[in-house]
């Protein structure tokens, strides 16, 4: 994989250099914001390896015919969109005055009326829970469109993966049998295989019991 540095800055060179909206070129010009870049650099390049299909601060009206701008939009194709904002503990709530929580209702309001699927990230979780917001990550791409899975795999054990993806919690052997439309027994069968190449890990429980999650960087 590339490093994360200079990924980046490839990146945002080709993004302003096809930008023909003089605003948001400007905005662009003047570089992302802090916690964007973290998050950039904790969350999202160490889960998807790319920033394809990834748009920093993205234009979109608002309901008054003014503009504003979304940290990072996904849009992959088709008329699928999903935005990112990384909301800082200070601005976003401690200091969230009446004015300002209702402007971000609206925000969002406005945001689901036109389609988009919304992440909000809490700037503190990238510090402190960065593998969670890696699988909250791949879950959310995993709402857009049914990802790659490795060449090797029968096609069982490729949907299970892609089960595993668009997951926010462990699930369980029984959970992916009903998805599958298979037994158990076979459903365990394709969990030991997904475990013993690494694509998988265990969570937790008992031997009968036992919960799986898909394996993060």
């Amino acid at each position: 994989m590339m490093r994360f540095e200079q990924a980046l800055e490839e990146w945002m060179a080709l993004i302003v250099a096809a930008e023909q909206n003089d605003r948001r070129r400007e905005l662009l010009e003047k570089g992302l914001g802090h916690g964007t870049i973290e998050f950039l650099r904790v969350i999202w390049y160490p889960a998807v390896g790319h920033f394809n299909d990834l748009q920093p601060e993205w234009e979109v009206r608002d309901f008054n015919n003014g503009y504003r701008y979304l940290d990072l939009a996904y849009m992959p194709g088709g008329d699928v969109k999903g935005g990112i904002e990384i909301q800082g503990y200070g601005p976003h709530a401690r200091d969230l005055d009446v004015r300002r929580f209702k402007d971000l209702c609206w925000r969002h309001c406005l945001l689901a009326l036109d389609g988009w699927i919304f992440l909000p990230i809490a700037y503190l979780s990238i510090a402190d829970e960065p593998k969670r917001c890696q699988q909250l990550v791949l879950s959310f791409i995993g709402r857009f469109a049914a990802m790659d899975a490795p060449l090797q795999l029968n096609w069982l054990e490729a949907e299970a993966i892609r089960f595993a993806r668009r997951r926010l919690r462990p699930f369980t052997p029984a959970e992916l049998a009903k998805h599958l439309r298979v037994t158990d027994a076979c459903a365990r069968r394709v969990l030991h295989v997904l475990v013993e190449q690494q694509l998988l890990d265990v969570e937790g429980g008992k031997q009968r019991y036992r919960t799986f999650v898909l394996r993060t960087p």
